[in-house]
């Protein structure tokens, strides 16, 4: 299916299995062309929760830099980092350093920050040779899929992640805090509501435990807001997951998620999340140049795995405070 737009917007196509694709013509200046369209464009975001637009050639880092900038003046830092990234510019980085053959499976950007970014805007400068798409699925629709007792459980218990950070998986604790000054990342982690301790090999262990369920800000609708598939054990590939056992020891994983309340999370509830999640997907393979919106609160995206370069930039904007996007379990240090 597909509409006319007017002006340089040239049509939108709307098709199952896909996000919704707008066309446009190639802008000479990318700044003028943001200041066009953004209004249209954060519409249609929150009419559809994505939008992926092709035609603009962002085929290089100050192109598409400029967009992104443009299209959200006001980048957030990114903090708390699970893997680490390339800051290009302030508040445009590379995509999350993920090995190419592992997926990142169905998340919501730092759904575990006290902050969350509302939206997100990708810019493919490389697409890979196959594979690799930033795929979406609708957060209100997983929700109404889940099991209810499921769901309750979360809404009443919340989820517990838990951190080990160090400098051989993952974003180092200097790199996640944006400092290695111990005393302010212990005051960031006061404030964030996140429990600390140092390790004798001075390493830093968090617990931090947030809602699973909020509320969208504009719409009012329930929502499945969390990374507690994508963070758990059993989301890794086995022989990972018994390497990581055997070098950290299994209490001292990178990452692992838990119920709010402590309880080991199993791994059919973790199959049951991502089979969920995969029964409403959609993709679109990226091409070079393209520009992704995304709302973090309504859409959960995923990275899937591929072959051959792919560069993507990546830009957090519009930071969600409590009261915009109330959690429905409360939040609290581990």
């Amino acid at each position: 299916m597909s509409y006319p737009i007017t002006a340089s917007l040239l049509k939108m196509d709307l098709n199952p299995g896909k996000p919704p694709i707008l066309y446009t013509e190639t802008p000479d200046d990318v700044s003028a062309w943001a200041d066009e369209h953004h209004r249209a464009l954060r519409t249609l975001v929150a009419e559809h929760g994505s939008v992926l637009i092709r035609g603009l050639r962002l085929c290089d880092v100050d192109r598409a830099g400029t967009l992104l900038r443009r299209l959200a003046p006001a980048p957030m830092t990114d903090k708390e980092a699970v893997a680490r990234r390339q800051t290009y510019t302030p508040g445009v980085y590379s995509s999350s350093a993920w090995p190419p053959n592992q997926p990142m499976c169905m998340h919501h950007e730092l759904s575990y920050a006290l902050q969350p970014p509302g939206l997100l805007l990708f810019a493919c400068l490389t697409a890979p040779s196959t594979g690799g798409a930033t795929a979406v699925a609708d957060a209100a629709t997983v929700l109404e899929t889940l099991p209810t007792e499921l769901v309750q459980r979360f809404e009443e218990e919340g989820w517990l992640l838990t951190r080990t950070y160090n400098d051989e998986i993952g974003a180092p604790y200097a790199e996640a805090f944006g400092t290695d000054d111990r005393r302010a990342i212990e005051d960031y982690c006061r404030t964030a509501a996140i429990d600390f301790d140092w390790q004798p090999d001075g390493s830093l262990r968090t617990r931090q435990r947030r809602p699973a369920v909020t509320v969208h800000p504009v719409t009012g609708r329930r929502c499945w807001f969390n990374q507690i598939a994508f963070l758990n054990e059993w989301t890794i590939e086995p022989e990972i997951r018994e390497y990581l056992i055997d070098v950290y020891g299994a209490e001292s994983l990178p990452f692992n998620t838990r119920f709010g309340g402590g309880d080991p999370i199993g791994p059919d509830v973790v199959q049951l999340l991502n089979d969920t999640y995969t029964a409403h997907t959609a993709r679109e393979p990226w091409k070079a140049g393209d520009l992704m919106l995304v709302d973090n609160v309504r859409t959960a995206h995923s990275r899937e795995a591929f072959q051959g370069p792919r560069e993507v930039l990546v830009a957090m904007a519009e930071p969600l405070r409590p009261a915009e996007c109330p959690p429905t379990a409360e939040v609290s240090a581990g």
